[in-house]
């Protein structure tokens, strides 16, 4: 596996957004964000001055939602927190339980394609992996597996900064857990991503133990702890 360099994953939305996916970004000045049927993250500079917070203020519009991710910058005082999560950054560290299988050896796992999303979006309101909206599966490839025709499980590629691919959206259907489900998509992202020659890497609740645990049996290891957080603009 290339071995790469991690001070992309320092700012991985304002790395992916300059970079991976710029095609779905919205920029002003120095602010970046992308568009919002894709994903609510926001970017600034590392020591944005006002001129910059307003910048995004007038990308993102009064009142809405500037999700900072794990950026350290914290806007100015009549900016409304709306939340703060304690997290942590993984990497894969190439080794675990197992190798990851190649992307075709596990029949059970499916690409989802556009036709999905309602069923995506479904999955998610039961599950609460995280953000997901509309267009999130335009930030790469979402992988699922079905019982009877039924979704019941899915992982997906999310952000991308240069030579890393994060792991995201990884849930499964309460009546479909304890299958194995999550590993078999996990297994088929890596080597996916392996085999383009890049970095997996995900963010995780600090909280969420179950899921820290599950990762780290892969062959993750975690890179630092990181704080999530949302504003509303005035």
């Amino acid at each position: 596996m290339v071995n790469r360099d991690a001070v992309a994953l320092d700012d991985p939305v304002g790395e992916s957004l300059r970079g991976h996916h710029a095609h779905l970004a919205r920029r002003l000045g120095r602010a970046t964000t992308y568009v919002p049927e894709v994903a609510t993250f926001c970017s600034v500079s590392a020591d944005p001055d006002p001129a910059e917070w307003a910048d995004l203020a007038r990308l993102l519009g009064s009142g809405e939602l500037a999700d900072m991710f794990s950026g350290p910058a914290i806007p100015p005082p009549d900016w409304e927190p709306v939340f703060t999560l304690e997290g942590r950054q993984m990497i894969w560290s190439g080794t675990g339980r197992s190798a990851p299988p190649g992307p075709e050896a596990d029949a059970k796992v499916l690409e989802l394609g556009p036709g999905s999303v309602p069923e995506m979006l479904g999955l998610v309101e039961r599950t609460r992996p995280g953000p997901f909206r509309p267009r999130t599966p335009e930030l790469g490839t979402y992988l699922g597996i079905r019982d009877n025709g039924r979704l019941v499980a899915m992982a997906g590629e999310r952000l991308r900064p240069p030579g890393w691919t994060e792991i995201s959206a990884v849930c499964t259907a309460p009546e479909a857990r304890g299958r194995g489900h999550a590993v078999r998509l996990i297994g088929a992202l890596l080597a996916r991503i392996v085999e383009r020659g890049e970095r997996p890497f995900l963010h995780v609740a600090e909280a969420n133990t179950g899921a820290i645990a599950l990762y780290e049996r892969l062959g993750f290891t975690s890179r630092g702890h990181v704080t999530f957080r949302g504003f509303r603009t005035p």
